[in-house]
């Protein structure tokens, strides 16, 4: 591993030296036991905890097949279907894998008794398989999360519509929080070249996901002018909708829930933030029962930041505990769309407001390879960036799915996994001094 390392970091190897590169029999990885899967059976979800059940493991480089790579994985990210993956919520991530194990032969690669996570990463090509024209090895590059067969047509118009679509590093095996992974080649993407492994590997997932939720005709559909009403506005996902709807003259309503988190949210150059925390919403007055005044009540407030006017688009993902006060607040007409449901996926909302108001609820999931490719060039010309807050090492990975887990964090944790220190990989030193203050917005140091 110290030969591959040694080439990336050089920035002198050529195609043909990474081609020549000995691969290693096995790499370092986060994973998943399969005979763990019901290590937290009968506990809340809030007490389960990643430290417990994600390991590092020395596993096995697997077989390369048709239309794939293999990559040197320097940095990763966590994402929320990482804790979900390490919580074994809904169900046991080793349920879509003995699924894919029965699709073929090279889907039983994937249906082993151990589960490397992870659906980020910045790193190297190593191989390619055969079939594969667009990479060749020494390439920089990042990876999209979007695994797809395409053999039925259904998937030719929007390829999230695949059936076989699955989530790299959550319905597959070798994802990114690893020294290796395998992926297909067309979830390859370029690096951005102004920034270091940790930053570049950090939009990925929520960058791509956001995008399509926001900004696509798949999504909202989002244009100029719009009121956009976004949840957890610091967090993984709501921190890039939050740029997204600044770069497309937008006006952000920006929820967070602390003084910190809405501070990060004006150095985005968000105007409009409701800290819901220290404003009292109580959406639900018991386990069963919403509230509708507050939910007029926070509408109110929404009109005061926007002179007067109602959000045309909700971005949601919470799910459960705010989805009746996104469709309330929405504008007659409006939009709520929605990609997550992260504090419970059994939706509640009073259905007066949707019919009688021709709201529309939009459901969205990741983006699809053109998507997450504009989401991407996005990043790479310095006009979205990370929103990387700290970074842990390949074996903190399970304190670093806990923080996210415990909601410690705000924008991206990063993993580094080969590469040896933060700050590598960095190739235009111009552009990035370009937009240095805006990289480094979310490495502010700041409570949460």
């Amino acid at each position: 591993m110290k030969e591959i390392v040694d080439a990336i970091t050089s920035g002198q190897a050529t195609a043909g030296d990474f081609a020549a590169l000995r691969l290693p029999e096995s790499y370092r990885a986060a994973t998943l036991h399969k005979s763990e899967a019901d290590m937290f059976e009968g506990m809340a979800s809030v007490d389960k905890d990643p430290r417990k059940s994600i390991h590092l493991d020395e596993v096995a480089v697997p077989a390369l097949g048709p239309g794939e790579a293999l990559v040197a994985v320097m940095a990763s990210s966590v994402n929320y279907n990482t804790v979900w993956s390490s919580i074994f919520e809904p169900v046991p991530t080793f349920a879509f894998l003995e699924r894919y194990g029965r699709r073929s032969p090279l889907g039983k690669r994937h249906d082993l008794p151990y589960h490397v996570i992870g659906s980020d990463l910045a790193g190297v090509v190593l191989r390619t398989g055969p079939g594969v024209s667009a990479w060749r090895p020494g390439e920089e590059v990042v990876a999209h999360c979007l695994s797809v067969e395409l053999e039925s047509s259904d998937g030719h118009n929007d390829t999230m519509l695949d059936p076989e679509q699955r989530i790299w590093g959550f319905e597959t095996n070798f994802g990114g929080l690893a020294e290796i992974a395998l992926v297909k080649s067309n979830q390859l993407m370029p690096k951005a070249r102004h920034l270091s492994w940790e930053e570049a590997a950090a939009p990925g997932l929520v960058n791509s996901t956001a995008y399509r939720q926001l900004v696509s005709r798949n999504g909202a559909g989002m244009k100029q002018g719009d009121n956009v009403l976004i949840w957890g506005a610091s967090g993984g996902l709501g921190s890039y909708a939050t740029q997204f709807a600044l770069a497309g003259g937008a006006t952000p309503i920006c929820v967070v829930s602390s003084p910190e988190k809405a501070e990060i949210c004006r150095r985005m150059g968000a105007e409009a933030v409701i800290d819901r925390n220290a404003e009292g919403y109580r959406f639900w007055r018991d386990e069963h029962t919403q509230d509708p005044r507050e939910w007029k009540r926070f509408g109110g407030r929404i009109r005061e930041l926007t002179g007067g006017e109602d959000v045309d688009i909700v971005f949601e993902h919470p799910g459960r505990e705010t989805f009746g006060a996104s469709v309330y607040v929405t504008r007659k007409g409006g939009t709520i769309v929605t990609c997550a449901s992260t504090s419970g996926y059994t939706h509640e909302y009073d259905n007066r407001y949707l019919w009688m108001s021709l709201k529309r609820i939009i459901g969205t999931h990741f983006a699809n390879y053109r998507e997450s490719w504009e989401a991407n060039r996005l990043v790479t010309k310095g006009r979205i960036h990370p929103t990387l807050s700290r970074v842990y090492p390949l074996e903190e990975t399970g304190r670093a799915a806990s923080d996210v887990h415990r909601n410690l964090h705000h924008g991206k944790v990063g993993v580094l996994c080969l590469a040896p220190e933060e700050g590598l990989g960095v190739r235009d030193e111009q552009l990035r001094a370009e937009h240095a203050e805006a990289i480094n917005r979310f490495r502010v140091p700041a409570a949460v």
